[in-house]
């Protein structure tokens, strides 16, 4: 049987599937590609469209990775992640209650929240959340208007996390190298992956790039 929460803790490659990034180019058509080339976990974004549209995409993306190794999360929107048996939820500071999604989702679904200081991550992890997002990391076009804070919150989130923790904000392949110096021995990918020519071969890189980290990280 598929265990999410076992999928969670190997997963290291986090893509957001965001409908204004790509804009005409079919959710689709880009989800299987991800899917294909090995990320981890897919989490549709749509800011754009009204909550029936939203969930007729999530219908059609759930489909794609029902089954597969890759983990299917919606963000926001627990009703509709609860309606179609979604992999998970993802939750900003301000939306539902980690406490109240959890009770409508229950333990064997994902929980994961955006955080940008430690106590938002402590309290994250200390009420039962099953990943947390720090960021955004370095300045990012998808959000402009969120705070950049940088490498440090890193640091003390691998000295303080008993969670998985995915840094996230404009993340490409030039940075992901400090990133992972850092401490994040995981990242959420949106721009860099969905704007590039060949989005199977940037996945590539930073799977090749995220694991050549990891082993440098075991040998010191």
């Amino acid at each position: 049987m598929r265990s999410r929460k076992a999928l969670l803790q190997k997963s290291v490659l986090y893509v957001i599937l965001d409908k204004a990034v790509l804009g005409r180019i079919p959710l689709e058509n880009t989800a299987v590609k991800l899917r294909d080339s090995g990320a981890d976990i897919v989490q549709l974004r749509d800011k754009l469209s009204d909550k029936r549209a939203v969930f007729e995409e999530a219908k059609r993306l759930r489909g794609i990775y029902a089954g597969t190794k890759t983990l299917f999360i919606i963000n926001d929107h627990v009703d509709i992640a609860l309606a179609l048996n979604c992999d998970g939820v993802h939750l900003g500071q301000y939306d539902l209650s980690l406490e109240a999604a959890r009770r409508l989702l229950g333990r064997e679904k994902i929980i994961g929240i955006s955080c940008s200081t430690l106590p938002q991550a402590r309290e994250a992890q200390e009420n039962g959340a099953d990943y947390i997002g720090i960021g955004p990391v370095f300045p990012t076009s998808t959000k402009s208007d969120a705070k950049m804070i940088g490498l440090g919150l890193i640091k003390q989130c691998k000295k303080k996390s008993r969670i998985p923790f995915f840094a996230i904000g404009g993340i490409d392949t030039q940075s992901l190298s400090a990133v992972l110096t850092a401490g994040a021995g995981r990242v959420c990918v949106c721009g860099a992956i969905l704007k590039a020519r060949n989005i199977s071969h940037t996945v590539g890189q930073f799977k090749q790039i995220m694991n050549i980290g990891a082993d440098k990280i075991a040998a010191a």
